[in-house]
């Protein structure tokens, strides 16, 4: 089974350009997350099922096709909130749970410290996180995303390192994975090379 998908779309080579250079503002940066998201939902929920639903057009009526599936976003706190609300323009009923870690620059190790899920866990959850660089915070945060008792869980990132990918396919080979780009890998101090910087900073423009 495939589980690891890289969007091949002249759109997403144009907009990912922009999103890595440095001189691209914050809020150049933040509409580029957006554009590369809605591409990537797009694909990662091509194969979602469908049920039949009868309407009235203005001129008849129809047999049409609507979701069903329950479906969940849990974005790692804190980059992956510059995802979500792309993907809910895409699922506007999807139900938003929340996954908090931070990485220990000394360990590089990730560090929970927050969870907020509900007691019955949707259908399939899509896991949000711009960057997969070690792995560490998606491999974590699907693990409690398991845990809840999702059966299906897909990792949805806009770029992606090598390490990262072979990470979460370790520890979770039934996870799908779409990435827009994987690059080349991670640097002594574990950031993706070329890569984009640290996303949540430019997200948030918090630089200090």
């Amino acid at each position: 089974m495939q589980t690891v998908f890289e969007i091949d779309h002249p759109l997403v080579h144009h907009h990912l350009t922009h999103l890595r250079n440095k001189e691209s503002t914050p809020h150049i940066f933040r509409s580029q997350v957006r554009r590369l998201a809605v591409l990537l939902a797009a694909e990662a929920t091509r194969d979602l099922p469908l049920r039949s639903k009868t309407i009235e057009t203005p001129l008849t009526e129809m047999e049409g096709t609507v979701l069903d599936v329950r479906i969940g976003l849990v974005p790692i706190l804190r980059a992956g909130l510059g995802m979500t609300d792309a993907v809910l323009d895409l699922l506007p009923t999807a139900e938003v749970w929340h996954l908090g870690f931070y990485r220990d620059e000394h360990t590089l190790k990730p560090v929970g410290y927050y969870q907020k899920f509900s007691s019955h866990p949707p259908d399939i959850v899509f896991v949000l996180d711009p960057m997969l660089a070690t792995g560490g915070s998606a491999v974590a945060g699907i693990q409690r995303v398991k845990d809840w008792g999702a059966k299906e869980i897909r990792m949805i990132s806009i770029i992606a390192a090598p390490e990262g990918i072979a990470s979460v396919r370790e520890a979770h080979p039934n996870v799908k994975i779409y990435v827009c780009k994987i690059d080349a890998g991670l640097n002594d101090s574990a950031y993706i090379v070329p890569g984009l910087g640290d996303a949540g900073d430019r997200i948030f423009n918090t630089f200090v």
